[in-house]
């Protein structure tokens, strides 16, 4: 955990509040929940999806 605190303490976010920092990094936690998700989904239904090129 140290060492977290003192990644966040060097970046760009670390003068700002407590709370400032919560909501950058609980937006981080979620993008990065949702991509994995979502690689999630396209190895398990990947093969059954048609995927067109074109206009």
């Amino acid at each position: 955990m140290d060492v977290v605190k003192e990644i966040i303490r060097n970046s760009a976010i670390g003068p700002f509040s407590k709370g400032f920092k919560s909501v950058v990094l609980s937006l981080f936690v979620s993008i990065v929940c949702t991509l994995f998700t979502m690689l999630v989904l396209l190895l398990w239904y990947g093969n059954e999806t048609t995927i067109q090129f074109g206009y």
